[in-house]
């Protein structure tokens, strides 16, 4: 098991704790009594929520970043058509408009993003 799943195992019998706590003593004090079968179901339907919000946790920190022109500055690519001075580029697994800022660069020749124009990359050949 690793760490969060031991922690939100933890969380939810603290959590069903209190739950018990509440209804069992609280209540009652107040003049309040609920049947047994009432906080069966209430601890079944917190427990459900508890392993939806894990699962869901779970799933969202695994899913990779989206890459956008916001972050591709900085990136490495690779010229796919020619860039003289607009072309294609390839960084990741994705085809990128892109427009050279002053020398025309062949296919195949590695280039690094330096800016944006709309939504066209501006590159640079990376040697330089």
């Amino acid at each position: 098991m690793n760490g969060r799943l031991i922690l939100a195992v933890i969380s939810t019998i603290l959590e069903e704790t209190a739950l018990a706590v509440i209804v069992l003593v609280g209540l009652p004090e107040l003049g309040i009594n609920l049947p047994l079968v009432l906080l069966i179901l209430l601890m079944i339907v917190w427990a459900a929520i508890a392993v939806f919000s894990y699962r869901a946790g779970s799933q969202a920190l695994r899913r990779q970043p989206v890459a956008g022109l916001g972050t591709m500055v900085g990136s490495r690519g690779k010229v796919i058509k020619p860039l003289q001075p607009e072309g294609l580029i390839k960084t990741g697994a994705e085809l990128w408009r892109a427009k050279t800022i002053d020398v025309d660069i062949d296919t195949g020749i590695e280039v690094i993003v330096v800016g944006q124009d709309g939504k066209i990359l501006l590159v640079r050949p990376l040697d330089e």
